[in-house]
């Protein structure tokens, strides 16, 4: 009779694009999340946390179809509910909750949200599935002051968490003056209007010049291939060409730029209107230019809101992997979308927001060195005898009750220098050691690691001798040794 084969192993791995992150990881997201918290609180903005599962229908462009029910999103067919999805970010959820529960909130609704959001797209470098965002939006204001509220509050944010004025800048620009630009141009086929959107977003990687290549004929790329162009004339090309060199030094003049290249089209005025109140709305709070400034060259995400749109990018450079020096750029976006909760009741509800990209965020930090130094471990409490449990324990209560963190060593006590071994891989800053000799003698014995290791690496015998790292105290003077260790180290 032939044996059954064992059930292989698991494969210990994450599947492609998620990934794990571990203790000082966890802590910084926590701490910046808690930090853009107590930013947007200040502001007036109340706290949502909605479900992470949403009906396909209320996701809106993410419908499943026969052939890729799952495209674009995590996706499964539920018997009760037809087609639900992990939620793919923080916006859709919120059109949704507004329009479930409009009645019981005020108007204008102002929240904020954070919290994971999953995507099932090809994942690549520093490009995951599952990402964190963290957004604020007000619902039911039409006023342009609720978009100027948002950027003024984007860039406190970016201060708050540690990126000083001068290494960010929060663009601006509207929806409407392209609509403008594109009725002046003549666009009125949406094939080609859509093809114009989709060249003008090229502005960062091909600049004006390449743009106007490929709203003509086209151009050659780097690699020598040649790309169509979308075969507007020049005299069509020339509005959207003067709406991208619009920017000038001072925001009265970027917005004259702009009026000229909507030439007579009404919703294009409105756009220029709408940026010149903006301006006026954070100038008259103290953003200046070296903050905030009107930018038409912010185009990403034009094909999807309605009115203002804004962006915040980090201007320090950064070296790339090739060592190349490059500016970090955008860590955050939004706009104005005043369409999105009309999908669930019919009715325009004017909105606007803007989604941080909390894991970039982290990385430029670590880029400039502003976290990421490793975090301090707990205090290591050894166990020098296992029977007298209770002592020890009894003694990282007392550090605990005093705001101390701390942990007895509750691995097998035998070898001693484990014991310290584990320590210094938990990153601990002091160990706390108390054989039967001291138990005696109610003494205890405090090492300094952080002091240990630094004369370990460079330090002369008479060093050691002249700067213990061990010291003997009695055993009610525990925590306040403890304290002053970890005071001169903080």
């Amino acid at each position: 009779m032939a044996k059954d084969k064992k059930s292989p192993r698991p494969r210990a791995q994450t599947p492609k694009g998620f990934r794990d992150y571990f203790g000082t990881e966890v802590s910084e997201r926590a701490e910046m999340l808690h930090r853009i918290a107590g930013v947007y609180h200040r502001y007036g903005f109340e706290a949502l946390e909605s479900a992470a599962v949403e009906t396909v229908e209320a996701l809106g462009k993410f419908l499943p179809d026969v052939d890729r029910p799952n495209e674009g999103v995590f996706a499964w067919e539920d018997e009760d509910e037809g087609w639900v999805a992990l939620r793919y970010d923080l916006t859709a959820p919120l059109a949704r909750v507004y329009a479930q529960h409009r009645n019981e909130l005020p108007l204008p609704y102002r929240r904020y949200a954070m919290g994971p959001v999953w995507r099932n797209e090809k994942p690549g470098p520093g490009r995951f599935r599952q990402f964190y965002q963290c957004d604020a939006d007000t619902v039911g204001a039409a006023t342009v002051a609720a978009d100027a509220e948002i950027c003024a509050m984007l860039a406190d944010t970016l201060e708050a968490v540690g990126i000083p004025r001068g290494d960010y800048l929060v663009r601006i620009n509207n929806r409407k003056v392209l609509n403008g630009v594109l009725e002046v141009a003549g666009l009125g086929d949406d094939a080609q209007r859509d093809a114009v959107l989709r060249t003008i977003d090229k502005v960062d990687k091909v600049g004006v010049a390449g743009v106007r290549e490929l709203l003509g004929k086209g151009r050659l790329d780097a690699s020598g291939a040649y790309i169509d162009g979308v075969g507007l004339s020049e005299a069509q090309a020339e509005p959207v060409l003067a709406f991208l060199s619009s920017k000038g030094a001072e925001a009265a003049e970027t917005v004259a730029r702009l009026r000229a290249a909507v030439g007579g089209s009404a919703i294009g005025a409105e756009g220029v209107d709408e940026l010149e109140e903006i301006a006026a709305l954070l100038s008259a709070q103290g953003y200046g230019s070296d903050r905030i400034v009107i930018d038409s060259s912010v185009v990403r995400g034009l094909g999807y809101y309605t009115g203002p749109v804004f962006e915040a990018e980090l201007t320090f450079e950064i070296l790339d992997e090739k060592g190349r020096k490059r500016q970090f750029g955008s860590v955050a976006g939004g706009g104005r979308y005043d369409d999105l909760v009309k999908r669930f009741t019919g009715q325009a509800v004017p909105a606007t927001g803007v989604s941080i990209g909390v894991d970039r965020l982290l990385a430029a930090l670590r880029e400039k060195g502003r976290i990421g130094g490793g975090a301090a471990g707990p205090v290591v409490v050894t166990v020098m005898d296992r029977d007298r449990m209770a002592d020890y324990q009894s003694m990282v209560a007392e550090l605990r009750a005093a705001g101390i963190r701390a942990e007895v060593y509750l691995g097998n006590p035998k070898n001693f220098g484990n014991q310290l071994k584990y320590a210094d891989k938990r990153a601990s800053p002091v160990a706390v050691i108390e054989g039967g000799d001291e138990k005696a003698r109610g003494v205890l014995q405090i090492k300094d690691l952080i002091l240990g290791a630094k004369l370990a690496e460079n330090a002369s015998l008479e060093e050691w001798k002249e700067r213990p790292s061990q010291y003997e105290v009695p055993r009610g003077d525990l925590v306040a040794k403890v304290r002053e260790i970890l005071d001169q180290w903080a």
